[in-house]
């Protein structure tokens, strides 16, 4: 699959990924720019049912960690590198906020290229941003170590659906050419008039009883009381595993 044709999988067929062929595609994609070429990921695969069962709740009950034959729950790691040094005498000094994004960086560039030689074989790939509101429940089930932090779980499988893509904004959004252009009012209708325009977004507006798609989005689906919770709780697990 091409990217400018992916697609989120959700749903998957029975049928087996190898564990050969995960095994490649990691070892592929290790070839991801990384910092200091210091490698600061790893990736815990769930395969069993009794441990997608365990995490299944932590990402609030979603049916793809049960449905796909493979979870892979990628984490910032700076453990691994900080044991290194210590066993050879090396002052470590990765404790901290800046190492943290830095591992963060290193994982997140590493799961999209996963994901993309994932696609490229055939395979459907989904990714569930839940893996941020429960951190610590993650780490306990995973046994990850203090300096560890899981980023990013991708669920993957051979596709058993074919949904339509996901709209996108125009290039214009996104891109600045020298410097940052802020967004007048005008620009700001004229970049989200398609996404505003689309059946489904309206449909959202319409069940979730509110004015517009942008109210859906702070009042429904992503709020400001959830959203202060959780970044509070969130840095209290990044100082529980040594970050801060």
């Amino acid at each position: 699959m091409k990217v400018s044709e992916r697609k989120s999988i959700r749903k998957y067929q029975s049928r087996e990924v190898s564990e050969e062929l995960i095994n490649e595609l990691l070892e592929v994609a290790m070839h991801t720019p990384t910092m200091g070429n210091m490698q600061l990921y790893s990736v815990v695969e769930t395969r069993s049912e009794e441990m997608k069962a365990k995490l299944l709740p932590l990402h609030f009950g979603q049916p793809m960690i049960t449905g796909a034959p493979v979870v892979l729950t990628f984490c910032a790691d700076f453990n691994r590198f900080t044991r290194w040094c210590e066993e050879r005498h090396a002052d470590a000094s990765y404790d901290n906020a800046l190492s943290f994004l830095n591992a963060a960086s290193d994982t997140l560039l590493f799961t999209q290229n996963f994901c993309t030689l994932a696609e490229e074989k055939g395979l459907g790939t989904c990714y569930l941003g839940t893996t941020l509101y429960n951190p610590q429940g993650i780490i306990d089930v995973l046994g990850l170590p203090k300096l560890t932090f899981p980023l990013a779980t991708i669920t993957v499988g051979w596709p058993d659906e074919d949904p339509a893509q996901s709209d996108r904004l125009p290039l214009k959004a996104i891109l600045h050419k020298e410097h940052y252009t802020d967004y007048s009012s005008d620009a700001i209708e004229t970049l989200y008039a398609l996404k505003e325009s689309l059946p489904e977004n309206q449909e959202f507006v319409r069940v979730n009883g509110k004015e517009n798609l942008a109210q859906v989005f702070t009042d429904c689906r992503y709020t400001r009381k959830d959203n202060e919770s959780l970044s509070q709780g969130l840095v209290e697990v990044l100082k529980g595993q040594g970050f801060l």
